[in-house]
């Protein structure tokens, strides 16, 4: 613990009900120094749901620390029917520092999953599938497709590009027929149970482990 700094909340109710506060309470003994710190948050407390690296920081020095050390895999979602799940998908993405996330299709997504991490993700916008192809090939970065369809391979077995684009489609449907077509390649995660599909916010998190497990240092 550094010194000045107060040390964790102690337990409390919170809101909706009993349990331990989340994060820190206001600064204690002389302020620190730097341009990364909050005075708001360095006064009040720091209740957000951030590491302790970014204690009383504000959201734009957390942004610019992590721009120094993302990851340089994508993560595209496709948003016909706006899909719940994208929020959680966005919140997966900000924990393994991915480069960036991008909608495609309907700009409006439901942000109440990502629990306001999308402030610290870069978040882009295509109109159509062919959009995001366009710009994969721009960029030189091949589309992974996932999705448990005949043909793809299991994630855990594939070549999964270093720097890529891994694409994910909505609950239910799964990817549409433009989205599968545009892929280089296609990967599906092994199950073993009577259900077809798993709930694409949890195949997203397992297919973007599986490249931090094989690229991330």
């Amino acid at each position: 613990m550094n010194e000045g700094r107060s040390p964790e909340a102690r337990p409390g109710p919170e809101a909706g009900g009993d349990g331990p506060e989340i994060g820190v309470g206001p600064w204690e003994g002389p302020l620190p120094e730097g341009a990364e710190y909050d005075p708001e948050l360095l006064a009040h407390g720091d209740r957000r749901n951030v590491v302790d690296r970014y204690r009383y920081w504000t959201v734009d020095a957390i942004v610019a620390d992590l721009d120094t050390r993302r990851h340089p895999f994508h993560v595209a979602i496709e948003n016909w029917q706006h899909d719940l799940n994208i929020g959680s998908i966005v919140r997966t993405a900000n924990a393994f520092n991915a480069a960036a996330v991008h909608i495609v299709g309907r700009r409006r997504w439901n942000r109440r999953g990502a629990m306001v991490t999308d402030r610290y993700q870069h978040v882009a916008h295509h109109e159509t599938i062919a959009d995001l192809a366009a710009w994969a090939r721009i960029h030189s970065l091949p589309v992974v497709a996932a999705d448990n369809l005949p043909g793809a391979v299991p994630v855990d077995e594939a070549e999964l590009p270093r720097a890529c684009v891994l694409l994910f489609g909505q609950e239910g449907p799964g990817l549409s027929p433009e989205a599968l077509a545009a892929a280089d390649l296609h990967v599906e995660i092994r199950q073993f149970g009577s259900t077809r599909s798993i709930n694409a916010a949890a195949a997203a998190a397992i297919v973007m482990h599986e490249w931090v497990r094989r690229w991330a240092v």
